[in-house]
């Protein structure tokens, strides 16, 4: 288990911690660019890492990421009149292009020339893969974009969810990595995969993986080892990609899923679920698993939220969880939702009270890795990942292998060679 201080020490994510430090060396998804479909539309808000923005696209297709509130008298930009390469302010009428700075200071005979001297806070953007990403560190680290393959895609080869919840970014992250829940939280009765699940049998079949876990230069390498009968071995991989995604396991071939966690606060946090193959566009019966089914929740149309959610309980059919499935609950995103949106009580879990055994040794390698990286930044150490963008294009798997095939604790290479 985590100290209270520990406990803090990862889960605040504001400017000036120690983890909020750590995110801003890396670019950040904050938004997918559908939300900003057309140059001079309207601004929207973006806040993230505990800081409030407006994003816009300009007159000639850049994106701006400012400071939601203006300099002057500090009212909301969302409110703003995006126009001629800029966003002008309602209250007063001043202007901010893309770098933040003032182009146009109306409302005083002095704006002529005080505008050259004022600057509003604005944050560098790139566009990849259907998402804003901006990079909200020191200047002077701005780092490589990695070379996550999904990003690369083709826009038939892809499918983007955004769902924002109430609970910190760090219980939603373990999640995605703890390969040990799986075969209870997302089953069918009768150790059985859910209709449309994209695990395998086996996953369900042995309720008791084992874990081989290893350091890597874009972070961690999560390896869970099942039986698949007499003479072979399953094994499910996941690749955490530091700090914010997850590459999910899956079988060779098909789509790859990257679970994105974004920290909107310390707690509030955003999800693209972001479907991808790199090499082709998806096929009907993939898109099919989109529609608001056991793959991908149903959405409150025109939001980010979903239709199974807290103050439903999620939908809960407790007639189904006693004879269809092990939770009663249709979306594998509301199930996870579900017992990790309120862990401990709160939106933020107090790790304190935690009662951990073996099968939660990909969470605790998780929790050495940021600590570790954050503290060594604090130290004045940068983050190594961030300067190894290339290390970022791999592979998750999920496949059989003989079991007199040698995998042993840091034997990683033949497991690698399986997933490519």
């Amino acid at each position: 288990m985590l100290t209270e201080e520990e406990n803090e020490f990862l889960t605040r994510v504001g400017a000036g911690t120690p983890m909020g430090d750590l995110f801003r060396r890396f670019w950040t998804p904050v938004m997918l660019a559908s939300e900003l479909p057309a140059a001079d539309g309207p601004p929207v808000r973006a806040d993230v890492l505990g800081e409030k923005l407006v994003a816009f696209r300009a007159s000639d297709g850049r994106v701006g990421l400012l400071d939601a509130y203006c300099p002057h008298r500090r009212a909301n930009l969302f409110w703003g009149r995006n126009e001629e390469n800029g966003l002008r302010c309602v209250y007063h009428g001043w202007k901010f292009d893309v770098t933040g700075e003032c182009t146009d200071l109306p409302n005083c005979p002095e704006g002529v020339t005080l505008k050259d001297r004022v600057q509003t806070r604005a944050y560098p953007t790139l566009e990849r893969g259907g998402l804003i990403f901006a990079y909200l560190g020191p200047a002077a680290m701005k780092p490589e974009f990695p070379a996550i393959e999904s990003f690369g895609s083709d826009p038939a080869g892809r499918h983007v969810t955004k769902i924002v919840a109430r609970g910190n970014w760090l219980q939603f992250q373990e999640g995605d990595i703890d390969s040990s829940h799986v075969a209870f939280l997302h089953s069918g009765l009768g150790s059985r995969p859910l209709e449309g699940s994209r695990s395998t049998p086996y996953t369900f079949a042995d309720k008791t993986p084992r874990w081989f876990i290893d350091e890597t230069d874009y972070g961690l390498m999560f390896s869970a080892q099942r039986s698949a009968g007499p003479d072979r071995f399953h094994w499910r991989v996941n690749q955490y990609l530091m700090p914010y995604a997850t590459l999910i396991a899956a079988i060779p071939g098909n789509p790859i899923l990257a679970q994105i966690r974004v920290p909107v606060d310390d707690e509030t946090s955003i999800l693209f679920r972001y479907f991808a193959h790199p090499e082709r566009a998806l096929t009907e019966a993939e898109r099919a698993m989109f529609d608001g089914g056991v793959t991908v929740p149903e959405m409150v149309p025109g939001t980010f939220s979903m239709v199974e959610n807290a103050a439903n309980d999620y939908n809960i059919d407790r007639d189904r969880q006693r004879t269809e499935t092990f939770t009663g609950i249709r979306s594998i995103v509301a199930q996870d939702l579900a017992v990790s949106q309120d862990q401990g009580g709160g939106p933020r879990l107090d790790r304190s009270r935690e009662y951990l055994v073996s099968s939660d040794r990909a969470i605790i390698a998780l929790r050495k890795r940021l600590l570790a990286a954050a503290k060594a930044l604090r130290a004045g150490v940068e983050p190594p990942e961030a300067r190894k963008p290339k290390a970022y294009g791999v592979r998750p798997g999920d496949f059989t292998l003989p079991r007199d095939v040698a995998v042993a604790q840091g034997a990683s290479e033949i497991l690698i060679a399986a997933v490519r």
